[in-house]
């Protein structure tokens, strides 16, 4: 695939065994049996082709942990599917005895509009508007309105969203895929690209694993990698197997660097621009935390897992500053000397080991976190400021010190 149209990542939620594997399998399956109608696919990749964008759809894991992933964004999606059971004996339970085929089809209707109403009203109140997104009943297993209008759905009339660009309607579920508006794109800030895994390729080398948030990337570029404080020049880009002359956000890509081992470089380390707020190790940061979730009292000195995004490592509350209302802001005591369920605070936090991150006001992808212990999210956070490291000499590679001669 090529950059011609927009690429989007997508994930299918809902609860579990709501159908969301069904779903994303047969889009997929129908989409690969579909290539003469200009939709094509990588299946291993589980990335397809449609008449605006090209999608990548992403698997999402356990409950617990995709509420983790979509906090610190290492979920990666730009827009969700959600998926709601409405088979026979779940959400029809509560509204029919009698469950007779024949009635299967008004049944149906019944359901269609209680499941728009019921989750229309849930997702109005945790910020979204009903009317920008489209309700599409659905045969996760039989393909039904996925592709095609199904017949066997003769009571749905189509759907109809109202976008800031405009009005949108169609029937099936490729027609809404089509309709998602794409999130801003900031390739006006620096380069800003997380790792996500760094692989040793024969006949290649070192090739490092991300998604561009921010910045472009191209062949040719000096990055620095940080904490490791490794520089080096970017010898190649690719994206679904093709060179890229630049990679843009939103972007999954690997890309080529010389003279970097595999051993020099992780999971968690950041790579950015040399020589445009080239990215450097946090000694600390002070963030606004919201305790979600914990048994106890979190005092100063507790010391779990942040997860930032691709980074995973554990930091101290090194000092409560101060308690305040998560609503306004406003601060309600100083020097608190715990915090609970509820309760929202300035912290002072130090990273156990090296890590790169920023506030949230420059780069947000770096600048929220979540807090892991005894395997759930307690916490959540943003950051407010950092005290960035001095950026020692470091390691720069010949291939770097050619590239910027040249320059």
């Amino acid at each position: 695939m090529g950059k011609e149209k927009t690429h989007i990542n997508i994930v299918v939620i809902g609860h579990i065994d709501s159908g969301k594997s069904t779903t994303s399998g047969h889009l997929i399956y129908k989409c690969s049996a579909e290539r003469e109608r200009g939709i094509t696919i990588d299946i291993s990749l589980w990335k397809f082709e449609i008449i605006k964008y090209y999608v990548t759809i992403i698997d999402a894991p356990g409950h617990r942990d995709f509420i983790k992933n979509m906090i610190t964004g290492t979920s990666q999606a730009d827009c969700a599917v959600l998926i709601v059971v409405a088979g026979v004996g779940e959400f029809e339970a509560g509204i029919s005895k009698n469950r007779q085929t024949q009635e299967h089809a008004p049944l149906a209707y019944t359901l269609g509009e209680e499941i728009v109403k019921e989750v229309s009203t849930y997702i109005k109140k945790i910020g979204y508007n009903p009317n920008t997104i489209a309700f599409v009943p659905i045969s996760g297993w039989n393909g039904d309105n996925m592709l095609e209008p199904s017949a066997n759905m003769p009571w749905f009339k189509g759907w109809k969203v109202t976008h800031k660009v405009g009005n949108a309607s169609g029937t099936t579920l490729l027609e809404a895929l089509d309709c998602f508006l794409p999130p801003t794109r900031p390739t006006d800030k620096p380069l800003c690209l997380p790792l996500q895994d760094v692989y040793k390729i024969g006949g290649i080398g070192t090739v490092p694993v991300g998604r561009v948030e921010t910045g472009i990337l191209k062949p040719g570029m000096v990055v620095t990698f940080a904490p490791v404080n490794i520089t080096t020049e970017v010898k190649s880009v690719k994206m679904y197997h093709e060179a890229l002359s630049e990679a843009l956000p939103g972007d999954n890509v690997g890309f080529n660097v010389k003279n970097v081992s595999v051993k020099d470089v992780h999971h968690g380390n950041i790579a950015g621009d040399s020589k445009n707020d080239p990215p450097v190790e946090a000694a600390g940061f002070t963030a606004q935390v919201i305790i979600l979730n914990h048994p106890g009292q979190i005092s100063s000195g507790y010391a779990p897992v942040l997860d930032c995004h691709t980074a995973h490592i554990a930091c101290k509350f090194a000092e409560l500053k101060e308690k305040i209302d998560h609503h306004s802001g406003k601060k309600l005591e100083d020097g608190p000397k715990f915090l609970k369920s509820g309760d929202a605070a300035i912290v002072e936090m130090v990273p156990g080991k090296p890590m790169c991150v920023e506030s949230f006001s420059d780069y947000p992808p770096l600048g929220r976190f979540a807090v892991h212990d005894m395997r759930q999210t307690v916490a959540v956070g943003v950051i407010k400021a950092v005290d960035k490291k001095a950026a020692g000499a470091g390691k720069v590679t010949k291939s770097a010190q050619k590239a910027q001669k040249a320059k």
